[in-house]
């Protein structure tokens, strides 16, 4: 909003007498008190807005309270402040697509008479659509989602209903969750959830706390509604007006739900769906089903980058900004958006993706063809809305035109490729533009327009029907021209009358004042003096001249405007016909649409893989049960991108029983975050169906993509660093599956060492042996990599962990000036020291800090017998320890201790007498002292 802050200096003047301040005032006391909603007031010129809101509009927008004016007496004064048009558009685009925590209510009237026209909340744009998306294409689907939890002592059974306003699409399920509604989270992710409807008191307030964190982390306004709104009494009844088609499969399908269908008709009544007409049956309704796609938690899209931030540089900073090559106004960006927010989970959908992409990218000439076409094709899915709503005008009637013309040029790019997926294209495209394009679909609507709308017309900008259209139109076409023909005669007349040459001298003038008029210049009045005195009656005389008629102009310009008004009522009814009769299409333009953005979005794939400095593979996609992951040559798409950056790829091998587990050690900045990011970012592509950037890649489908990547702290939910990581952990342990991708930096960081690294251990320990999942592990826990060694005992009885490898990026120390260089490779082993003295170095730390730094290090580090051997330079050198034992002889000593420990408990002390139960405890202890021989860390016990 940086550029309203010069608004200030345009602020529109409060301009109201003191009998309209008293009426205003009388009535805005009688609105009902909603902390949330922003109230602007229509004044025609301007808008106001009062009260607190015109507090915070001051503060927030103007960004200064010299803004606000007082309204009425001293004891009365109300708060206000005035608004341009423009600055309302902008604050209106803020509340209702930024924000998330405010609703917009326009009123508009006089005095003491103020009606509410349009109301708007994030999840319901639809009456603001013409505001907010005049000059800017929409981008985004919101949907309004009704949740309704019950409680029980296994978790929590969640209803969920949506509708999704501007593709006109509701959608039920039912699932049930755990406490921290992991599922609820990846559903409001997946649907572009901006607003979220709960029953008032639907449980304790500790229940509910997750559920409202959960709607924070996806930026989802929360809306409280009575529970009596959660009913499903006449649910089937009222969805049978709103629904396509019969009304059984919709009795069907509700039946099937317990708790979804009140959520719905909590949904329903909210959205005021039935109050317009132009809804009924034109809605579909769908089971939602949460296995159907990917699943994403806001911490994946944001560790991720999938969408747009403010906070981004560039466009390239996110994945949606770098993949949307989109050529279609709109329709193909809310497609990618989608697309991105619900990766596939099907083998077969996804590699017919990539066919498309594939034959795309192969021939360049047809792709550079298509999006030529695409580029003139307007937003037809806004364009069917505004004729379902009956809201469409000639123009938008003509934009559809102008998208329905260019179709005969998209069926023949594709029929003439001959490519290995000509099949798939004629299965996907070709036979539906075959039936669209006939002369019993989009050629009669062609014909429709050509014969009723003034085409020629269009250039000035005028959308008007074409006189000849209608008989009757035709003959008041002929008699307004027959009229100003014959005011040009008479103003041919006049000029020779008073000797001045016609549109020089003698001017002929057409205004709302006085209609039809002579004018002449001021210079040449005392000429003709005599004769405007005698002859003409003079209107009016100012800088620019005199203007004068007689009987006769004002007998025909009369003429002329009857017959004016006669064209225009009459051209209004046959615009309402012709919107109408186009309305019938609105069946064939609603799949077309669909069909389009499709194409449009494969083509910007194809563009995207091609355009690259470095062209992007195509993925080999196998089922979440079988193959594995391989990343060859892989890179960062959005940091590549980066036009400072020279990318250094990598290798990612996620073998099953081998390295399904990495743990990657490194110094900071060297390569980590990026490195099992763009490993999280290449899936997610490749499941979207897009070409990868990688060498080659061999990917087995994940259900669902975790990260917990970075620490920021949530005060305002009382929330601290730690906390935050420990919820988002909490939060894969109890939704990964070993179908999943988990992404993990720097666990355990934001508590004492001892703490952190047991948690991060005992993560790590249940992530491979309970949730077999493949991990990416960043950590700068050394003694981790002891996870990875095959003969480490971390379980009694000698259970193994196996699928472990050990990763870290490598740098460089100049042994002569202890200067570091990363080199951003990822290499096979351990890293064998920590570099973050190095790295303070790089953020200039004063040297006297530095050196104090090393003292210290130096004076904390032993040198432990235990040795290991260096990932950069291969020789064997002492470990680096804090304490005095090496990482596997402590792994080994705790599993030794644990064994120990249960074979003691176990022991029946009960049953036996003294002597024998001192004879079994000197056994245990004779056996442990023996293996401590070879364990400093069991030592120091005994």
């Amino acid at each position: 909003m940086d550029e309203n802050v010069d608004e200030q200096s345009k602020l529109p003047e409060l301009k109201l007498d003191a009998k309209q301040a008293q009426g205003f005032l009388a009535f805005f006391k009688t609105l009902p008190p909603d902390s949330r909603a922003v109230r602007f007031f229509d004044r025609r010129d301007y808008y106001t807005v009062h009260g607190d809101s015109a507090v915070f509009i001051a503060k927030t927008y103007y960004r200064t309270t010299t803004a606000l004016r007082q309204l009425g007496n001293v004891s009365e004064a109300l708060s206000s402040v005035s608004v341009s048009k423009n600055m309302f558009e902008s604050i209106a685009r803020d509340l209702l697509l930024e924000r998330m925590d405010h609703t917009l209510e326009l009123y508009e009237g006089s005095g003491s008479n103020w009606r509410l026209i349009k109301s708007g909340s994030p999840g319901n744009i639809g009456s603001f659509e013409d505001v907010l998306f005049a000059n800017n294409e929409m981008q985004d689907s919101p949907a309004i989602v009704a949740l309704l939890p019950n409680f029980r002592e296994n978790g929590c059974i969640v209803g969920l209903a949506y509708v999704d306003l501007t593709k006109r699409l509701m959608g039920l399920a039912e699932f049930l969750d755990d406490s921290h509604f992991t599922n609820v989270e990846s559903a409001l992710v997946g649907l572009g959830c901006k607003e979220c409807l709960l029953p008032l008191d639907s449980g304790k307030f500790g229940d509910l706390k997750p559920l409202h964190d959960a709607l924070t982390k996806c930026g989802v306004m929360l809306t409280e509604r009575k529970k009596s709104e959660f009913k499903m009494r006449d649910l089937v009844q009222d969805l049978s007006r709103l629904v396509k088609g019969s009304v059984e499969p919709v009795r069907d399908m509700v039946s099937g739900f317990e708790f979804a269908p009140a959520a719905l008709g909590a949904l329903l009544a909210y959205a005021e769906l039935l109050a317009d007409e132009s809804n009924y049956g034109n809605y579909n309704i769908q089971k939602y089903n949460l296995d159907s796609y990917m699943r994403l938690d806001s911490a994946a899209m944001r560790a991720l980058n999938v969408l747009e931030s403010k906070t981004d540089a560039n466009k390239n900073f996110s994945l949606f900004g770098l993949m949307n090559r989109t050529c279609t106004a709109g329709m193909g960006k809310r497609l990618l958006h989608m697309w991105l927010k619900q990766p596939l989970l099907d083998v077969k959908e996804i590699n017919s993706r990539l066919d498309l992409v594939q034959a795309f990218v192969e021939d360049t000439a047809l792709r550079q063809d298509l999006r030529q076409h695409l580029k003139r094709i307007s937003d037809i899915e806004r364009l069917t809305q505004y004729l379902e709503k009956r809201r469409a005008g000639l123009q938008h009637i003509v934009k559809l035109y102008q998208s329905s013309i260019r179709l005969p040029f998209i069926k023949n790019a594709l029929e003439n490729y001959e490519g290995q997926f000509s099949s798939l294209i004629k299965e996907k495209y070709m036979e539906c533009l075959e039936i669209w394009t006939d002369n019993d679909h989009l050629n009669k609507f062609n014909n429709l327009v050509e014969t009723a709308v003034d085409l020629d017309q269009l250039e000035n900008g005028e959308y008007m029907i074409s006189s000849s259209y209608d008989p009757a139109l035709s003959k008041l076409k002929n008699v307004q021209e027959s009229i100003e023909q014959q005011i040009q005669d008479l103003h041919r007349q006049v000029a020779n009358d008073l000797d001045l040459a016609v549109d020089k001298a003698l001017k002929l003038d057409k205004g709302t004042q006085f209609g039809h008029v002579f004018r002449i210049t001021k210079k040449e009045e005392p000429k003709v003096r005599k004769k405007l005195s005698t002859h003409f009656i003079v209107l009016e005389t100012r800088k620019d001249g005199v203007k004068f008629t007689n009987t006769k102009l004002k007998k025909l310009g009369d003429q002329y405007q009857k017959i004016v008004e006669e064209y225009k009522n009459f051209q209004k009814e046959l615009v309402h016909r012709v919107i109408e009769t186009a309305s019938s299409f609105n069946e064939v333009f609603r799949p077309l649409a669909e069909m389009l953005s499709e194409l449009d979005v494969l083509l910007g794939f194809a563009d995207l893989a091609s355009s690259c400095p470095t062209p992007y593979t195509r993925p080999d996609i196998t089922s979440s049960d079988e193959g594995n992951i391989i990343l060859e040559g892989s890179r960062h798409p959005c940091v590549e991108a980066q036009d400072w950056v020279n990318f250094i790829p990598n290798d990612c091998k996620l073998v099953r029983g081998e390295s399904w587990f990495q743990i990657i050690t490194g110094p900071n900045m060297g390569g980590k975050s990026t490195f099992i990011r763009q490993v999280g970012v290449n899936i997610l592509m490749a499941q979207v169906g897009c070409f990868v950037p990688c060498d080659k890649a061999s990917i087995s489908v994940r259900d669902c993509i975790f990260a917990r990547v970075g620490a920021g702290d949530c005060q305002l939910r009382g929330v601290s660093t730690f906390m935050q990581e420990m919820l988002e952990t909490a939060s894969i342990l109890k939704g990964a599956t070993e179908k999943s991708l988990i992404i993990i930096d720097e666990l355990g960081r934001g508590t004492s060492t001892y703490d952190g690294f047991g948690l991060a251990w005992a993560i790590c320990e249940h992530l491979v042996e309970v949730i077999k999942a493949p991990t990416l592990f960043a950590t700068h826990f050394h003694e981790l990599t002891a996870l990875a060694h095959g003969n480490t005992d971390l379980e009694p009885h000698g259970k193994q962990i196996v699928g472990v490898a050990n990763f870290h990026v490598s740098a460089h120390i100049d042994s002569s000036n202890h200067k570091l260089t990363m080199l951003y490779k990822v290499e096979p082993g351990a890293c064998d020291q920590s570099f973050g003295i190095h790295v303070a170095e790089f953020a200039n730390f004063p040297s006297s800090v530095v050196a104090l730094a090393r003292e210290k290090a130096a004076e904390l580090e032993d040198f432990s017998t235990d040795s290991t051997t260096s990932a950069t330079t291969g020789k064997e050198i002492p470990s680096k320890r804090k304490r005095e034992f090496g990482s596997e002889d402590m792994s080994k000593g705790v599993g030794r201790a644990r064994q120990f420990l249960e074979e003691f408990a176990n022991l029946p002390l009960d049953k036996m007498d003294l002597k024998e139960a001192l004879q079994q405890v000197s056994q245990l202890r004779d056996g442990l002292k023996k293996d401590a021989a070879n364990s400093n860390w069991l030592q120091q016990f005994l």
